[in-house]
């Protein structure tokens, strides 16, 4: 666990939007100073673009070398992590293992940390969670606070107020002030028996992804444990949901999981903006498709949908490879820090 005044890394091994909007990002490194002691070190790559997948790998290199780096926070996600695996070397992280907080892109080297048993956490970002407009969501800096200082048994809870909404960070108003929330919708479950077990997975279009590259890292053996899955801003729709869990189904990966929790999905942004009728029918869309995956490849699954774990607002942190209690009796879901 951290202490106020330890040293933590911001890196960018996804996008180096810090160079494009840096007034989130700013406001983000003023948070982890002021509100939680932290002292963020930056990195060559953290504030530049188009930065080489070597550059974004010796980044990483150094900040797991630095014996006073207590953690890895990144800056925001991106679309082309994957290219950046193949330049890690293993070693450099097994011989000075410390926290990674990250998810999106970021999806890729959680996994590549899980393959070699080191700690991370799937939640935290610079630019969205600490950067968030006017003040940190309470549920996301609960979370992270706990996930950073204090460890131990934390509960999930459903958000009574959240957004999907984007906000345009080249207007600095909306950096002062709150996002409105719509009402909580609290979470619908599948399911009745009590399952505990380790949790893996991420944002669903980079695992996909990660098995179309051969860098999935699961173990190819029976896993037992928690899936859970979120999607991005990309908005995919119900049909290719389907279609990328079907092909987990048919590797025989989607069967190995005894639960799997959902993450309410982001159903606007600032590309494709729905109405609120439009979301709420994408959002259903979507569930109705995990429903129907399932149902084919793995009907006696726990599944639980609408946790806020991904990228809408509020996120509650993940720990990847950590242990989740999911009691559906109680409603209750229990994860370790």
């Amino acid at each position: 666990m951290l202490k106020p005044g330890d040293r933590v890394a911001i890196v960018s091994p996804a996008s180096g939007l810090p160079e494009l909007f840096p007034a989130p990002y700013e406001l983000g490194l003023r948070r982890l100073r002021d509100d939680f002691g932290l002292d963020p070190v930056e990195y060559p790559t953290t504030r530049k673009m188009q930065s080489s997948p070597e550059d974004r790998a010796a980044d990483l290199h150094a900040a797991w070398s630095d014996p006073s780096i207590r953690a890895v926070i990144a800056s925001i996600g991106g679309d082309d992590q994957i290219t950046v695996l193949k330049h890690l070397d293993p070693e450099v992280f097994r011989a000075n293992p410390k926290p990674f907080f990250g998810y999106s892109d970021n999806t890729n080297l959680l996994n590549f940390l899980y393959s070699l048993g080191l700690p991370a956490f799937h939640g935290g970002s610079v630019m969205v969670q600490f950067g968030r407009g006017g003040a940190m969501h309470p549920d996301t800096e609960r979370s992270l606070r706990a996930a950073l200082f204090t460890g131990g048994d934390f509960d999930l809870t459903p958000a009574t107020g959240w957004t999907d909404v984007d906000h345009d960070w080249n207007d600095p108003v909306n950096l002062q002030t709150e996002p409105p929330l719509f009402p909580g919708t609290g979470w619908t479950w599948n399911g009745s028996r009590a399952v505990t077990g380790k949790l893996w997975g991420g944002c669903l279009e980079i695992l996909d992804w990660q098995l179309a590259a051969n860098r999935w890292m699961l173990p190819t053996e029976s896993y037992g444990g928690v899936l859970f899955c979120e999607t991005s801003e990309e908005m995919p729709t119900a049909e290719h949901v389907y279609w990328m869990l079907r092909n987990l189904g048919e590797r025989g990966l989607l069967e190995r999981f005894d639960a799997v929790l959902w993450g309410r999905p982001k159903s606007t942004s600032l590309f494709q903006k729905l109405t609120p009728e439009e979301s709420v029918a994408y959002i259903t869309g979507q569930y109705l498709a995990v429903d129907r995956a399932l149902a084919e490849y793995n009907p006696n699954a726990v599944l639980v949908k609408g946790l806020d774990i991904g990228h809408t607002d509020p996120m509650q942190v993940l720990p990847y490879g950590g242990q989740v209690r999911i009691n559906p009796a109680t409603q209750r879901i229990t994860v370790t820090y």
